[in-house]
C-alpha cells in the first residue's frame, strides 16, 4: 500500500502534525520548470494536485474553495466586468469567475505545467474555462504583470500556494502595491491566507502588507477538509467598507439574480464567514 504524505507543515515549521493520503494510482508526475507535480487518485478525494509535495486541490472537495475564493467578491462587488486572478492554474476559479456576465477575465500563471497537466489529468475543475472568449491565460509571472500592466481590474483574486517556493513573492508589500494601482474605484483584492491555526503569521504578515495601501482589510473563513488544521482564512481588502458589511438580503438578491448553484456558498455563509474567531481576529494586528 503506497501512502502520500504532505510536507507542508514539516517544510515550514516542524509541529508533528501531517496528513497523508492512500495512493491507488499515480496517474502523472513530473518536474516542471519551478515545482515537483503530481496528479494521483485516492479513495475519499478522487484526483489529488500536489505541488512540492503539498495538497493544491482535489476533486472532491475544491468546490468548497474555488466557490468562496470567488463568490464572496464577485457578490459583494455586485457589478464586476473585469476581472484579474493571479496564480489559478487548475482553472477552478476561472470557471466560477465565467459563470457571471464578465467582459474579460485574466488568468496569469507562472507554471504551464501546471495548466497542462490539470486540463488533461483534472478538467471538470476547470470545465472548459480557458476556452472561454472571454478569457485570457497568461503564462507569465504575476509579479511582473501587476507591476507593469496597464489594465485595471474590478476584482483581483489571488489563488496562489502558499508562501514558499514560487508563490511566496504573492504576499509582499510590493505586489499589494501594485494590486492597489490596477484596481478600479471600488474594486476588491483577495488572497489566499493558510490555515491560521498552525499558519498565524500569514494572517498577521498578510493583515500588515495590505493595511497601508487598502482602507478595510479582513479575512473570512472557510472549512476545505484537504487543508487540514481547522479554519482557512481567505483574505479581504477594499477601499470601500460598506462592501464587507452588506446586508445578507442584498446579497441574497444578486445571488438569485446571477441564477447559480452552488455547492458550499450561500448568502447567509457569505455574511457569516466574515465573523472572525477571536483567535484568529487576535492575528491581525
Amino acid at each position: 500500500m503506497t501512502w502520500f504524505e504532505e510536507t507542508l507543515h514539516s517544510e515550514t515549521i516542524d509541529v508533528g502534525y501531517a496528513q497523508r493520503f492512500r495512493i491507488t494510482k499515480v496517474i502523472h508526475q513530473e518536474k516542471t520548470d519551478f515545482q515537483d507535480l503530481m496528479i494521483f487518485e485516492t479513495p475519499a478525494f478522487g484526483k489529488v494536485l500536489a505541488l512540492d509535495g503539498v495538497i493544491q486541490t482535489t476533486d472532491g472537495d475544491e468546490f468548497i474553495y474555488h466557490e468562496m475564493i470567488t463568490h464572496v467578491p464577485m457578490l459583494a462587488h455586485g457589478d464586476a466586468k473585469r476581472v484579474l486572478i493571479v496564480g489559478g492554474g487548475d482553472g477552478g476559479v476561472l470557471r466560477e469567475v465565467l459563470r457571471y456576465p464578465v467582459d474579460r477575465v485574466v488568468t496569469v500563471e507562472i507554471d504551464g505545467g501546471v495548466v497542462q497537466a490539470c486540463k488533461a489529468h483534472m478538467p471538470n475543475i476547470s470545465a472548459g474555462a480557458f476556452d472561454d472568449p472571454r478569457a485570457e491565460l497568461l503564462i507569465a509571472d504575476g509579479i511582473k504583470f501587476a507591476a507593469e500592466t496597464d489594465e485595471a481590474f474590478d476584482v483581483i483574486i489571488v489563488d496562489s500556494t502558499d508562501p514558499v517556493g514560487p508563490g511566496e513573492v504573492l504576499f509582499t508589500d510590493a505586489f499589494y502595491a501594485d494590486c492597489k494601482r490596477i484596481m478600479n474605484p471600488g474594486g476588491i483584492l483577495i488572497t489566499q491566507s493558510g490555515v491560521p491555526y498552525l499558519q498565524g503569521s500569514e494572517v498577521t504578515d498578510g493583515y500588515n502588507r495590505l493595511k497601508p495601501h487598502f482602507a478595510d482589510v479582513s479575512f473570512f473563513v472557510i472549512a476545505v477538509p484537504t487543508y487540514t488544521g481547522g479554519f482557512m482564512t481567505l483574505g479581504w481588502a477594499s477601499d470601500d467598507p460598506r462592501l464587507r458589511g452588506q446586508p445578507q438580503v442584498d446579497i441574497a438578491e444578486r445571488y438569485a439574480a446571477a441564477r447559480l448553484r452552488t455547492r458550499y456558498y450561500t448568502p447567509e455563509l457569505h455574511v457569516a464567514a466574515f465573523a472572525l474567531p477571536p483567535f484568529i481576529s487576535q492575528l491581525m494586528g
